[in-house]
């Protein structure tokens, strides 16, 4: 009978003064990580984690700790992959004494983070086994091995990052516009991948130009979305003014796209920049997508927010409008004297509070009169403004001709303004009362000259010299 040999495995056991203690076992994880959503990598994720779980527990040295698995997630940084985190933090809480992962490249392909995280945990006796390159961490032999082995899969990373980058730019050639419409308010796409228009939220897009135009801020236009309960791109209801302003100067609602405008610096950390000054090169495609809004009014806009930009800084205020709901002159009084914006203030009397309008600049320093320009009061505010507009529809066939002639020689955004007082002005009526709308739509601003004098500018051009009664 030919010989043969059983291997009988020892058992993990101390012998102390005649009592034989059976070791501990090992607390023993898995980690696995696939970086794409494609489906056979999703699938390839699944075996990963059935294979570690069974592998593990059937070994009878070894205590199931659990499978730490990252789905579609790069692998160049550990900041975003929440299931490696949260094993390391484990590893530290003391319930693992072992991890087994794939390969190098499945656990870091960044060379400092590899290293990192290993002497991490070799400081608190984890040990690492990476399975594909058959190294244990705890080896004297294993860190060696594993700062040549994780150098080259940090260079297969940037080979990799190249080549992506290389493929984005070359459809960036070509004009090929690629968008996450589940991102981006106003678009769809077609089963071919092409840019389409969602019409319910075209609506709404629409609306922020008109209202922008129509003398609103970003501010007061993401409040009357949330007011109005208009739901999103993403459903919700909240709005920002930030928002607001992106959509406001992007030019894919006018059916163009600036293709690159931001770019990679590091690989690593895939840290993106704007492109601002040029260093990528940048492509820019015309009519490449159904347009949401006219060229001519997407450039109106454009001007109009150039416009109010410098309006701040001459007038050193803090933005152009600050959203207040009970009044629509915020911002667009502004002293002769010093150039300043005008501030609202209450006075309290022994009678009631009196509301009032003075200049930025009278008490620059606390204690010591700055501007001596005289205030106004809110309600000889109102009085003026309605006298002003009043004047302007007393002189009505006046005025429409002279708007009407001047059309053929302005720029967008002046023929828009134009067009929008012809409209108002031809159907208007003497008013009673201040319409907040309507000063948000035709005053530029209320020149406070001195006590008892004011300037009414309109957004047309026309000026108009009010006295205030006292």
């Amino acid at each position: 009978m030919a010989r043969s040999v059983t291997c009988i495995p020892a058992r993990q056991t101390i012998a102390t003064e005649g009592n034989t203690i059976e070791i501990p076992k090992k607390r023993v994880a898995a980690y696995c990580r696939v970086s794409t959503d494609e489906d056979g990598q999703l699938s390839s994720y699944q075996n990963q984690v059935q294979f570690y779980t069974e592998h593990i527990k059937s070994n009878r040295a070894y205590e199931f700790a659990g499978v730490y698995a990252d789905e579609g997630i790069s692998g160049t940084n550990t900041k975003k992959r929440e299931q490696f985190n949260k094993m390391i933090q484990d590893c530290k809480n003391g319930k693992i004494d072992l991890i087994i992962t794939k390969s190098i490249s499945r656990f870091a392909r960044n060379t400092l983070d590899c290293l990192q995280y290993v002497r991490e945990l070799k400081e608190i006796e984890v040990e690492i086994f990476f399975e594909k390159e058959h190294i244990f961490t705890l080896d004297s032999k294993g860190e060696v091995l594993l700062t040549i082995l994780s150098s080259l899969a940090q260079d297969e990373s940037r080979s990799i990052s190249e080549n992506t980058t290389w493929g984005v730019r070359r459809r960036f050639e070509q004009g090929r516009v690629t968008v996450n419409e589940k991102k981006f308010l106003g678009y769809d796409k077609d089963e071919e991948g092409n840019l389409i228009i969602n019409k319910q939220q075209a609506k709404i897009v629409r609306r922020i130009y008109t209202e922008y135009l129509n003398g609103k801020g970003p501010t007061r236009i993401a409040k009357e979305l949330e007011r109005d309960r208009v739901k999103g791109v993403t459903g919700t209801t909240k709005w920002y003014a930030s928002t607001i302003d992106k959509i406001l100067r992007n030019e894919k609602y006018k059916g163009d796209a600036l293709l690159q405008k931001t770019y990679t610096v590091d690989f690593l950390t895939k840290k993106r920049v704007k492109n601002d000054e040029g260093k990528v090169t940048q492509y820019y495609v015309q009519e490449s997508h159904p347009a949401i809004i006219e060229h001519e009014m997407w450039e109106a806009v454009q001007l109009e927010i150039e416009r109010r930009k410098q309006y701040v800084e001459k007038h050193k205020l803090q933005k152009y409008d600050y959203g207040l709901e009970d009044t629509a002159f915020a911002g667009r009084i502004i002293c002769g004297e010093c150039g300043r914006g005008y501030y609202r203030k209450t006075w309290h009397s022994n009678s009631k509070p009196i509301k009032l309008w003075q200049c930025g600049a009278k008490y620059q320093e606390k204690g010591k009169i700055g501007c001596t320009n005289s205030h106004i009061y809110a309600q000889k505010l109102n009085e003026v403004f309605i006298n002003a507009f009043n004047a302007l529809v007393e002189n009505k066939e006046t005025c429409l001709m002279k708007w009407k002639e001047e059309l053929q020689e302005v720029d967008v955004l002046k023929a828009y303004r134009l067009k929008q007082f012809i409209e108002l002005i031809a159907e208007a009526d003497r008013i009673e009362e201040v319409d907040k709308e309507l000063v948000f739509k035709v005053l530029d601003k209320v020149m406070v000259i001195d006590k008892g004098k004011v300037i009414v500018n309109f957004l047309d051009g026309t000026e108009l010299e009010c006295a205030m009664e006292s």
